[in-house]
């Protein structure tokens, strides 16, 4: 065995010090990456296309023969795949567009009228997203699906797909998602692309999806000329188990987060050390013949972690000290433990339902908060795509009864401005406030 799973109890000094450590694993090492990022994103501000195409030749090995693809031909794309992939991604994009159109019903603006003032928030679509999926070394089509689903969900006209060497299964997920077009690069390179536009991308208004350590600090640095979801980091899970669960099914959880990335995080939370003996023999038996074996392996010698705690009561407040991305629940009870952990990415409860569900066909988009993000962030969602506008409307009673109050508040802060902007409408020059 080239690695070891360890755990610590609640009873020994580095309990504390374990959970502090991991609650502070958000802090991703992108300053060391940031002056080479810095540079490409000048680069690409300055030279367009021809600087895109000069880092996807330097940084990918290849030269596309056009960066912008309109015509991708998605739907011979996805004729093409064996069947079982294609009815696979038709399933995963039929789940995935009814939970966000469901999403969307509860996101709509809202009017209210009182005392001869109407207040008003409209709710529109950006004009335009991009949205970033792995390539290169990985193929992942589900991550098209789930980001840009719900851009098109949300009504968004024109969603651009960043991908470096896209596959035909990238190709048919596009068609299937609704992407109008596909920019054919990766990295910070294409990042820059859609955050500042060139001569063949349009300038997008929001960027989402995951990407490595360049993409995320790309996203990072480009935030302000352009809206982002979250800064993306290692996957992770956290399996809350109890004596009564199958270490087993537990073991494969924890597996299916490690073999994404050697620094993925794959944490168990449990009542006894004994339990932990049972999952380290079952990811042993595992790993055997795992075709992604070494990186599952580094993942869960340099991140796996298993916290061994007495109290049941526990679980839900420690869960929630840990923000994790994705949490499975696999105890008796499970709803009512899932009740108690306040902060995560997902949620999946009862042992058969495995994360891997929600990474593909379930229905919400796997993009998640991560590093413990999930303190304050979301899951990608229809919300993220739209644009909220406050209108408010004043009639001639509501803004004599509220006069005094403006102009007393504005004076108080110094600005004598303000409260003249109001009291030039009621003194009787010009026409008289009326109702519109």
């Amino acid at each position: 065995m080239s690695f070891s799973y360890r755990s610590v109890a609640a009873q020994t000094p580095d309990f504390a010090a374990a959970l502090t450590r991991l609650t502070r694993r958000g802090d991703a090492d992108l300053d060391r990456v940031e002056p080479v990022v810095r540079k490409i994103l000048a680069d690409v501000r300055a030279g367009g296309d021809s600087a895109v195409l000069g880092y996807v030749e330097k940084l990918e090995q290849r030269r596309p023969a056009q960066l912008l693809v309109r015509d991708y031909d998605g739907a011979a794309a996805l004729e093409s795949l064996p069947n079982a992939v294609r009815q696979a991604l038709e399933l995963s994009a039929l789940r995935v567009r009814r939970y966000h159109e469901e999403q969307k019903k509860h996101l709509l603006g809202f009017s209210y009228a009182e005392g001869g003032v109407t207040l008003e928030s409209r709710v529109l679509p950006v004009e335009r997203a991009g949205v970033y999926a792995p390539g290169g070394k990985a193929n992942y089509p589900s991550s098209v699906l789930m980001t840009a689903i719900p851009a098109r969900v949300a009504g968004v006209p024109e969603v651009i797909l960043a991908c470096p060497q896209v596959s035909v299964e990238v190709r048919a997920a596009a068609h299937l998602a609704g992407v109008t077009a596909i920019l054919d690069a990766g990295g910070a390179q294409a990042i820059a692309a859609l955050a500042f536009g060139t001569e063949s991308v349009p300038r997008v208004d929001k960027i989402v999806g995951p990407g490595n350590l360049y993409v995320t600090a790309a996203k990072r640095l480009v935030f302000g000329e352009v809206d982002i979801d979250s800064l993306a980091g290692p996957s992770e899970i956290l399996v809350i188990a109890d004596e009564q669960a199958n270490p087993r099914w537990v073991a494969a959880d924890l597996i299916s987060q490690a073999e994404h990335d050697e620094a993925a995080y794959a944490l168990l939370l449990c009542l006894s050390e004994a339990f932990v003996e049972r999952v380290r023999a079952e990811l042993v038996a595992q790993l055997a013949d795992l075709p992604r074996r070494a990186i599952a392996e580094a993942s869960l010698r340099t991140n796996g972690l298993a916290f061994v705690i007495q109290e049941r009561a526990e679980l839900g407040r420690i869960a929630t000290l840990l923000a994790v991305e994705h949490v499975a629940v696999h105890t008796t009870a499970p709803a009512e433990v899932a009740t108690r952990v306040l902060r995560a990415g997902a949620i999946f409860v009862g042992p058969l339902t495995p994360e891997a569900a929600g990474d593909y066909v379930a229905g919400p988009s796997h993009v998640l908060p991560t590093g413990g993000a999930v303190r304050y962030g979301s899951p990608l969602g229809v919300y993220h795509f739209l644009s909220r506008t406050s209108l408010i409307t004043y009639d001639g009673s509501a803004l004599r009864d509220q006069a005094a109050a403006i102009a007393a508040f504005a004076r108080a802060e110094g600005l004598d401005g303000h409260a003249r902007a109001v009291e030039v409408r009621l003194s009787g020059d010009g026409a008289p406030p009326r109702r519109a």
